[in-house]
């Protein structure tokens, strides 16, 4: 292992897997904390350092006397598995990460939005500027469609369909999948794209949305306005792109929506990672049962 290597990684799940920034930046970080580990002088001295199964556990032994959290943890561990699964595959290099199992999580339940929150939220853009109906525009996106934020930075025009209100995306590991919108995203989709040849300045490119300077619009952008919007309608609450993503999937739930069709919309590879959801959805069942039924 050495940077080397690491760059080369990092540049298959870019290109070839079409991670999204933040997830590579992720593993970035992760790897050469490793390497940093194995290999204290690589920045001075980038030589190949061979791993085994023992270095392994010595490294996962230091992160748990820093006390890091088992999600933490959990994540250099994927980290980790990714970089030599590949190396494996691609160089037929010994894995020293196949019987490394992470830790037993200590399942918490997502947060997200009541449907009050939610309005709130939808109306804080101010939609006499341009910039504010590119926000209720990409607010209501996320919180129509459940897509992430990587998804949502990458969409372009010429995938909308606007006869049949779809939305072709890739997703994680390259995935194709279709957003599906209704008429509330369809206006604002359709106010929005009137001024935003004003918004491109002189860029020419055929991503939905813009920063400020006309360019594809990034994660951090994203991220930045949706905090200032929060602030600005008074949510105490926490919000992010992945809390409005938590919110589609649970209003879904409460409205009837099945499992199964909520894992596809999500695009979740396995059901179990969407069944965490059901338990949001039982405990709000829960409540309108104490609430409503004369016996309760």
């Amino acid at each position: 292992m050495d940077e080397k290597s690491i760059k080369e990684f990092l540049s298959y799940l870019e290109n070839i897997k079409n991670y999204s920034s933040e997830t590579i930046k992720n593993y970035d970080k992760d790897l050469k904390d490793f390497l940093g580990f194995m290999n204290p002088k690589y920045k001075e001295n980038d030589i190949y350092v061979e791993v085994d199964y023992q270095n392994i556990r010595d490294y996962l032994a230091k992160l748990h006397r820093k006390k890091y959290s088992k999600a933490t943890i959990s994540r250099h561990i994927s980290s980790l598995k990714s970089y030599f699964k590949y190396y494996a595959r691609e160089k037929g290099q010994k894995n020293p990460m196949t019987f490394i199992e992470h830790p037993k999580q200590d399942r918490k339940l997502p947060h997200y939005l009541s449907y009050e929150e939610v309005e709130k939220l939808l109306e804080g853009p101010d939609l006499s500027e341009k910039m504010g109906l590119r926000d209720a525009c990409i607010l209501e996106c996320l919180y129509s469609t459940g897509c992430r934020i990587s998804e949502l930075v990458n969409i372009q025009i010429k995938n909308i369909d606007f006869k049949d209100y779809t939305i072709k995306i890739l997703g994680k590991g390259n995935k194709e999948r279709y957003l599906f919108y209704g008429e509330k995203l369809n206006k604002k989709l359709n106010d929005y794209l009137k001024v935003r040849p004003q918004l491109l300045k002189k860029q020419n490119h055929d991503y939905l949305f813009v920063n400020t300077k006309g360019n594809k619009i990034g994660d951090r952008d994203v991220r930045t306005m949706i905090s200032k919007i929060v602030k600005k309608v008074g949510i105490k609450t926490n919000v992010s792109p992945h809390v409005l993503r938590h919110t589609f999937a649970t209003h879904m739930l409460e409205e009837g929506a099945d499992l199964r069709t909520v894992q596809e919309l999500l695009g979740h590879e396995n059901l179990v990672t969407t069944q965490i959801y059901t338990h949001i959805s039982n405990e709000y069942l829960r409540k309108v049962y104490l609430n409503t039924h004369p016996r309760s």
